[in-house]
């Protein structure tokens, strides 16, 4: 027995650290995978299904391996819980030492100077804002690593943190008065000497666009790189690749500017005017959008005199703030750090103006206080190739959810992975006998202008039998508000509402408030892990396809199909039934689990695609009796009470 199949056996090290645990050919066949992918140096393209033990499975290899590995997580959640809970327990029960190291961007630690900065600041805060800075710079002083998450009395989102970070656009680097005590600086050096590094897709993909551009890089050389939640990565990278400038940034400059201005450049009024004046047209320009939340065409833009006189306005106004900040720069690092941000500003707004060749998207997107400006390239599988051969590493790319009908074509073609192995290991999970899929008869067609109102009558039963305990997940907005309003008085159940708090609130109050019906959207359909009887049923309004108006979608179909492609079944399709999967893996989570499944949609069985969704989720027992449904649940009440 090798010492990998020793570490994952009844008599191993996880065996001896966690209690209960069992082995599971699955995890050990998929750390043997891993193990055989780095020793050979050949990429591996690895899916494994819920509950297989994933985590474990490439951590193990990655540390026994002995070579330096960077692992990438979808998110930043995710990379907290694998480097303050997973690693620690496989550094108790692994016998090889290792070192690690977590690296986030960098408006993720705290900045002393900026935090310094807007405490002795000109402008006032309000009551709410001045005590959070006071408990930021309370903290600061006990802090060891200036992660902003370890932070729980300031909320992440609270915007004051900006008060007391740094991003791309205003870090003054090395020329900093508080360079030796950076944080940001100190987690890069851990980072460098590090053995295992968790990092997150967005900083991977920055290094890769800072390689790229030739400007250095942000992480270092490795010899492996592992991908989780790896089905996010194409569109995160995607991001990477473009220019995105937004009304905010152009607010933020200005602010910061005018912080300089008070600190080193009274005598000099214009810069003040200049500031005040772009922070008024920043403003301006969202306004010209009007109040609807949307993702368009610059072809929107073109169109509409305001906008296109209000953008070029914000430009003439950018320009003069960059002129009188040349002035200033020699005055303080501060006022040159600004003045370089507006130079750069400057030419990326000219970019995304001007008319791009063929190989870019360029698109807007309006949120409630700011709207953005993006060009972004159609293509990112070339890119993404070179990448991955300049870094001269082994990448392992996993996900519970990387294949569409068992091929990994989808995958491989988006980020351009070629000559890379792959396999794949179904969950351990029992769903024949744990789970329902419920596909009532009689179910409205999803262009039906009464769509949301009709489910909902099909919905109520489902949730009666139940009893709440429900995730009901829309592919809108929009129809998530008119259910939630027509579940009101339909249920007596508790509705949670996405939106109405926090993501992370919204789910503890769910897992605390018996009989709860969450509706979300896009972001509880993945991420999410509610385990036992708190979640029994998701249901599914519509198959998850992207919407055709978005703007990017559109141009990559445009230019498929201008290449005698079928966008439709290389690439709506595949990401569609991804979407779909991980909207189901909320549903089992662990072996004692149980529940339905409900999809709402009638293209599942009235066209000739909809056989791909279901051979691509697991082997559920299927039904369109809700007879069997309530006997399902009815079956779970007993077991209950037979246990008390």
């Amino acid at each position: 027995m090798t010492e990998l199949e020793l570490f994952f056996s009844s008599e191993g090290g996880l065996a001896k650290t966690i209690k209960g645990f069992r082995p599971r050919d699955p995890q050990i066949e998929m750390a043997r995978a891993i193990a055989a992918a780095i020793q050979s140096h050949r990429h591996l393209i690895a899916e494994a299904g819920t509950g297989t033990g994933k985590t474990f499975a490439y951590l193990a290899p990655a540390i026994l391996s002995g070579q330096k590995v960077i692992i990438s997580t979808g998110t930043k959640n995710l990379q907290d819980q694998l480097f303050n809970k997973d690693l620690p327990v496989i550094r108790k029960a692994i016998k090889a030492p290792f070192l690690a190291a977590l690296l986030k961007g960098r408006s993720n630690y705290l900045c002393s100077y900026r935090l310094e900065n807007s405490l002795n600041s000109a402008f006032g805060f309000s009551k709410e804002d001045a005590d959070a800075l006071s408990k930021i710079k309370s903290w600061s002083k006990r802090t060891k690593t200036g992660d902003i998450a370890e932070m729980s009395d300031v909320a992440e989102a609270n915007p004051v943190w900006y008060q007391a970070t740094s991003s791309v656009d205003n870090c003054l680097g090395q020329d900093c008065p508080k360079y030796s005590d950076c944080f940001l600086f100190k987690a890069r050096k851990e980072a460098q000497e590090a053995e295992i590094l968790v990092v997150n897709h967005h900083l991977l993909c920055a290094d890769w666009s800072i390689r790229d551009g030739g400007f250095g890089e942000l992480l270092p050389q490795a010899e492996v790189i592992i991908v989780d939640e790896a089905h996010q990565l194409a569109d995160t990278a995607s991001n990477f690749l473009g220019i995105s400038v937004s009304s905010k940034q152009l607010h933020d400059l200005a602010a910061d500017a005018l912080t300089e201005y008070f600190k080193d450049a009274t005598d000099m009024p214009a810069l003040r005017a200049a500031c005040e004046e772009l922070e008024h047209g920043s403003k301006d320009l969202r306004l010209a959008f009007g109040i609807e939340l949307k993702r368009g065409e610059w072809r929107d833009i073109d169109s509409n005199p305001k906008i296109t006189g209000a953008l070029a306005d914000v430009l003439a106004q950018l320009q003069r703030l960059a002129a009188e900040l040349e002035l200033a720069s020699v005055k303080s690092k501060g006022l040159e750090s600004c003045f370089k941000r507006a130079e750069e500003l400057v030419q990326q707004l000219k970019v995304i103006s001007e008319e791009p060749g063929g190989k870019w998207i360029r698109w807007y997107e309006t949120h409630r206080k700011t709207v953005t400006f993006s060009r972004t390239p159609l293509d990112i599988a070339a890119e993404f190739r070179s990448f991955m051969q300049l870094s001269k590493a082994v990448w392992i790319f996993t996900s519970a959810t990387l294949s569409v009908a068992q091929s990994f074509d989808h995958f491989a073609n988006s980020l351009g992975v070629a000559n890379a192995d792959n396999a794949r290991w179904d969950s351990p999970f029992d769903y024949a006998s744990q789970s329902l899929f419920y596909h009532p008869k009689g179910l409205p067609k999803p262009d039906h202008p009464d769509f949301t109102a009709m489910i909902v009558d099909f919905v109520v039963p489902v949730l009666q039998a139940s009893r709440g305990r429900a995730f009901f997940l829309f592919t809108s907005h929009r129809a998530l508000k008119e259910a939630a309003e027509l579940l009101a008085d339909k249920i007596p159940y508790p509705l949670l509402i996405q939106g109405s708090r926090p993501k992370g609130a919204l789910l503890d109050q769910f897992t605390k408030t018996e009989h709860a019906v969450l509706l979300g959207t896009a972001s509880f359909w993945e991420g999410v892990d509610v385990r036992g009887e708190a979640l029994s049923c998701v249901i599914i309004d519509k198959l998850p396809f992207a919407s055709p108006g978005d703007p990017v979608l559109k141009a990559r179909m445009e230019a498929m199909r201008k290449s005698g492609r079928n966008p439709f079944f290389e690439y709506q399709l595949p990401a569609a039934v991804i979407a779909l999967r991980q909207g189901i893996g909320r549903l089992i989570r662990d072996v004692t689990d149980r529940g339905v499944l409900m999809v709402c949609d009638p293209r599942l069985l009235k066209r000739s695609y909809g056989q791909i969704f279901l051979d691509s989720v697991p082997a559920m027992k299927r039904s369109r009796d809700i007879a069997e449904v309530q006997a399902f649940f009815a079956q779970e009440k007993q077991a209950s009470k037979d246990k008390a």
